[in-house]
């Protein structure tokens, strides 16, 4: 498996593509802001436009470690564990931490992705894909942030937009 070099997430496909050399190699999918794209800090929605991986989070955890305020708590999600803090938002198995690209769109004051904590990360398998959900992260199932994490390099270029994007949904995987 080669390593990414670019990741798109649209926002309308509620998926993440990646890619290695410009041939579409990942095609996963994700949940982003229950709120909508936006780049406002407090917003709670998923900024848009061109961020790199700053910092990658977790490696060497187990699968489902939960993750608060970058750290592991020592605790693996279970569904028992869930039942006990009942609407915590998950951060679980690994993190990719964003930093967005553009000053005065989504980096420095008040749209800073990498301040406003905005990360590609797992989270519960009871959890939908494909639907809009979170507090403005890019969440995915913990099987595929792994497999992701392995493959992405910190300063990986991804970008986040709202088009869909109808021709790499359909096109084969290299």
């Amino acid at each position: 498996m080669s390593v990414l070099d670019f990741l798109h997430i649209s926002l309308a496909d509620q998926c993440l593509y990646g890619f290695a050399n410009g041939q579409l190699q990942v095609r996963l999918p994700v949940s982003t802001a229950l709120n909508g794209s936006g780049e406002q800090n407090g917003s709670g929605c998923t900024p848009r436009g061109l961020h790199q991986v700053r910092a990658k989070i977790g490696d060497g955890l187990p699968g489902a470690a939960v993750l608060r305020g970058r750290r592991w708590t020592g605790e693996v999600w279970s569904p028992e564990l869930h039942a006990q803090f009942p609407g915590r938002d998950w951060v679980l198995s690994r993190i990719l931490w964003l930093s967005g690209r553009e000053p005065g769109r989504n980096r420095l004051g008040q749209v800073d992705t990498f301040r406003r904590y905005i990360y590609i990360h797992g989270t519960p398998d009871s959890e939908p894909m494909g639907v809009a959900l979170s507090h403005g992260c890019v969440r995915m199932r913990n099987s595929d942030v792994l497999a992701l994490f392995a493959r992405v390099p910190v300063h990986c270029a991804v970008q986040i937009d709202e088009a869909a994007c109808p021709v790499w949904a359909a096109a084969p995987l290299y």
